[in-house]
């Protein structure tokens, strides 16, 4: 295994969003070996617990844990130190929750690191728009006018004058947030479809190809995978397209 070819496969994120951990499981075993990340979303967390993160974590897998943590601030101060505390790689939080909440989400996290030398620090990212959020929905049920670019933009210069690591956004969006953030601003993107696959609930979505091209640092890449009748040679195909980008 190449070292272009592991650190594209590093960057590519699996969805595990599965009901049990008994399915998740098999997708792990036909994985086996890839070196990709792992996202664990309220499904399956909420379902096989904290034990199967640190299974994944046993396993090798750097782990995104996708809870998308939205309260007042002590709350989210508390869970950012207790999901520092399981040794996740990456976890978020919801931009809209503003900046206090996101600083407090910091300190949740320097508070596990100061407890427990062993423990490494998360990278910690903010939602922008989910990806499944289209402009009527923006501006006729959300109730924040103007085009969903301009609110992700808003909500990742937030997320960065408060300290955080990254925001999650639509590929489509990853240049202009690195133009407004700089290149060292991570942006994780889901609504990944390679070419010939079903868009399904995603309205912004473009190609791992595309996404890379476009300044992606991670993408999440779910269905496509998950779905598929020979899910290890579908992950193979994205890292492809990755490389090939």
């Amino acid at each position: 295994m190449d070292e272009r070819y592991r650190e594209m496969a590093g960057r590519l994120i699996v969805a595990l969003d599965y009901p049990d951990a008994g399915q998740a499981a098999a997708l792990l075993r036909e994985l086996e070996g890839i070196p990709c990340y792992m996202k664990v979303g309220m499904q399956l967390y909420y379902a096989a617990g904290p034990d199967f993160v640190r299974d994944l974590k046993t396993r090798g897998y750097k782990v995104f844990l996708d809870l998308k943590m939205h309260d007042i601030p002590n709350t989210v101060k508390g869970g950012a130190e207790s999901i520092t505390r399981l040794g996740v790689d990456m976890f978020n939080v919801h931009a809209a929750g503003g900046k206090d909440m996101m600083k407090a989400a910091l300190e949740g996290v320097g508070k596990a690191l100061a407890s427990d030398s062993s423990l490494d620090k998360p990278l910690v990212i903010a939602v922008t728009q989910l990806t499944s959020t289209g402009q009527d929905m923006l501006n006729q049920e959300i109730g924040i006018p103007g085009t969903v670019r301009d609110a992700v933009i808003r909500y990742a210069e937030l997320t960065q004058a408060a300290g955080l690591d990254g925001v999650v956004a639509s590929a489509q969006e990853a240049g202009d947030i690195a133009a407004a953030c700089g290149t060292d601003f991570i942006t994780v993107t889901p609504g990944i479809r390679p070419s010939g696959s079903e868009q399904g609930d995603q309205k912004r979505v473009l190609t791992p190809g595309e996404a890379i091209r476009n300044g992606s640092s991670y993408i999440v890449v779910g269905r496509p995978i998950t779905a598929a009748e020979k899910p290890r040679t579908a992950a193979e195909q994205i890292i492809k397209e990755m490389l090939e980008a």
